[in-house]
């Protein structure tokens, strides 16, 4: 099971309580108790611009219902070039998905250490798809709180892997539900901060703050997956 760090020194405001943007905080570290605090609270860390360290808690806010993926019955046949893993390369997903030459790449090296020491906690993961020639194709990384998993970012070096990977981890999170529609009824919720125009072609849709807000509080109420228990 994941191990709970020291709490952070730092404490974040209330997002229901913000002024209207979507920047809640400046400043403060990327210490393990200081992002799980974060998340805990609806808020996730971006660099705001090349120095100053932001946290975030956008307006509308994005989020993939577990039973609403447009592409499952078309992934099927791509599914198959691909073996799936959990946590077996955290550390090279992040490398990749921070790759420079990736538009809006984002993911300085704070982060990327950062995200590593949460993963070696057994908070952070990430789903990796694999080609038949063993060489990472695509996959994902994000954090996992009970019922919650904060998605951060995804890459593909293979047609198709990164929404394998995104399938994979659907799958990951309705297990023991009963399926994905038994998943979302339960109140298991998977954030992807915004509804980019990619994303919504595969079933992200937008919600209130407000609401995010009571999904999240319901959802850190339930057990973690099971995929996500046994820690880096």
């Amino acid at each position: 099971m994941p191990v709970e760090p020291p709490p952070s020194k730092w404490t974040f405001p209330d997002p229901a309580r913000a002024a209207d943007g979507e920047v809640v905080g400046l400043g403060g570290d990327l210490e393990p108790g200081t992002l799980l605090a974060a998340y805990r609270a609806g808020i996730f860390p971006m660099p705001l611009g090349r120095r100053r360290l932001a946290w975030w808690s956008p307006e509308p806010r994005g989020i993939l219902p577990l039973d609403g993926l447009h592409f499952a019955r078309r992934l099927r046949r791509s599914d198959r070039r691909f073996e799936i893993r959990v946590d077996t390369a955290f550390a090279q997903v992040v490398e990749a998905c921070a790759d420079p030459r990736r538009p809006g790449a984002w993911i300085d090296p704070a982060i990327r250490a950062a995200y590593v020491r949460l993963h070696r906690l057994g908070w952070a993961h990430s789903v990796e798809a694999w080609s038949a020639d063993g060489e990472l194709a695509g996959g994902l990384y994000g954090v996992a709180i009970g019922g919650l998993f904060a998605g951060e970012s995804m890459f593909h070096r293979a047609t198709d892997a990164s929404k394998v990977a995104l399938l994979h981890l659907v799958e990951l999170l309705s297990a023991g539900e009963g399926g994905a529609e038994a998943a979302a009824r339960a109140g298991r919720l998977l954030d992807v901060q915004w509804c980019t125009e990619h994303l919504a072609s595969l079933g992200a849709v937008e919600v209130s703050r407000e609401r995010y807000g009571e999904m999240l509080e319901e959802a850190l109420r339930l057990p973690l997956p099971a995929a996500f228990r046994g820690g880096a």
